[in-house]
């Protein structure tokens, strides 16, 4: 009788993992190679975004998403220069739902950005 409800439940988690649903997820990083800290970073891609207030020179920042839609990825962040604060914004490729694999942003002087995707993408 116990062996019975045992099977009654084990069954069905079993079931659910084999079958269950998969969640395509991209493992990105955000790499400052500014040369200086930067303050207010912010990624947009569809549906969400994340960031975080600074990032030290040097530091790398990983995260990981799951994209709902599609649309371009966007980079905004604060940097500051004597007593001026400049606002470097610059958009990326291009993301879409039921993508995964990794994602590298390297932040680079004077504003200036570099992506490398290793995306693939399901149906």
């Amino acid at each position: 009788m116990r062996l019975r409800w045992i099977l009654k439940g084990i069954l069905p988690l079993l079931f659910l993992t084999v079958c269950g649903c998969h969640s395509y997820q991209i493992s990105m990083t955000v790499e400052n190679r500014t040369g200086a800290e930067i303050r207010l970073l912010e990624v947009d891609y569809p549906s969400a975004s994340f960031g975080t207030n600074s990032l030290a020179a040097g530091a790398e920042f990983p995260y990981r998403i799951v994209v709902r839609g599609d649309g371009p990825l966007k980079v905004q962040y604060s940097i500051g220069e004597g007593n001026q604060t400049q606002v470097k914004q610059m958009s990326g490729p291009t993301l879409k739902e039921h993508q995964e694999g990794r994602l590298e942003i390297v932040l680079l002087p004077g504003g200036k950005m570099e992506f490398h995707p290793d995306l693939t993408s399901h149906p």
